[in-house]
């Protein structure tokens, strides 16, 4: 059932200069960022009496703002003890350790049993914020760390500091193939041309920038740590795919099995079974969205990641290379 609100109140004298939905964000802070501006599209938002259905409008200070629109409840998603590794956590912000096999948000296949309906049961007040303070996400099968928002004031911040670049995520990965030295790869990111829940390199795409160095090198393997400037759908796996070295055990963008020649059986078993990208997110730094405190977390290297890198590593070891 939808409910009618309306707001009226006059734009701050400090506002001079300010984008419309940036100053009605501040005005009207207990709705999302996102949902008012879809409001300033819609045609629900008036300055001085004149319907206004650009975002980016330029305000002046002093304005009358009349905000009226019919508020939709937010989609219901049920609650459920699925338990989740705590990194940090206090009034404004969650961090977690995401597993392997955990979907962030509901959709299509993925219906419940994901992060979102475990925020749900921990903290049931989430069910308040949109996506319930979810404000980035990592695929089914990457592991490692997540900030989630408490507070309407917390997301907006968060999402701001993501969209400003002022959020630096770092990951380890292993790749396919043997990289000489690291690298940056600046290419843009869009929906396949043919292959719709794929991600691909096309000149139509947003811009998207990976880091990349290296951190060991194998027989054929190569273990990498990467930090995104960017946080397009699948970035480091498409990027890495992109330049030839698509990531151990990716399913979607040709990490199947390459064992080196001469490897052992257990080896070779080993990598067959790795089932899921060699992808972890291992560190994560940003300003706190409140209290504006520098904070870093870091989350060790997942089992079955270090598993594979020991395997290569013993690979090498009885199969020395030369100019290794």
């Amino acid at each position: 059932m939808t409910e009618k609100i309306q707001h009226q109140d006059i734009v701050p004298i400090d506002c001079l200069g300010k984008r419309l939905d940036q100053t009605i964000a501040q005005m009207f802070p207990d709705y999302s960022r996102s949902r008012l501006k879809d409001w300033i599209l819609a045609g629900n938002v008036e300055v001085d009496g004149k319907v206004v259905t650009k975002a980016r409008e330029k305000l002046a200070g002093g304005e009358s703002i009349i905000l009226s629109a019919e508020l939709e409840p937010e989609v219901h998603y049920e609650a459920q003890a699925i338990e989740l590794d705590i990194v940090y956590e206090d009034d404004d912000i969650l961090v977690i350790n995401k597993p392997a096999g955990l979907v962030v948000h509901p959709g299509a296949g993925n219906p419940d049993g994901t992060v979102l309906n475990a925020l749900l049961h921990h903290c049931p007040e989430q069910h308040l914020l949109p996506r319930a303070g979810i404000v980035h996400r990592l695929d089914k099968d990457t592991t490692g760390l997540m900030v989630v928002a408490k507070s309407i004031a917390a997301q907006t911040n968060l999402v701001d500091a993501l969209q400003a670049r002022d959020i630096t995520r770092e990951y380890e990965a292993i790749a396919n193939g043997i990289m000489t030295a690291g690298g940056i790869v600046d290419e843009p990111i869009g929906r396949h041309a043919t292959k719709r829940t794929h991600m691909a390199v096309t000149f139509s795409g947003r811009p998207s920038v990976t880091h990349y160095r290296v951190v060991e090198k194998y027989r054929l393997h190569t273990r990498l740590r990467l930090r995104l400037e960017t946080g397009r759908t699948h970035q480091i796996r498409v990027h890495m795919s992109h330049i030839g070295h698509p990531l151990v055990g990716d399913p979607v963008y040709g990490g199947r099995p390459r064992p080196p020649k001469g490897a052992t059986e257990d080896f070779r078993d080993l990598l067959r079974g790795f089932k899921r990208q060699a992808l972890h997110a291992a560190m994560l730094s940003l300003y706190h969205p409140i209290t504006g405190e520098l904070m870093t977390w870091h989350a060790p290297v997942p089992d079955d990641m270090l598993e594979i890198a020991a395997a290569l590593k013993e690979d090498l070891r009885l199969n020395p290379v030369e100019e290794y």
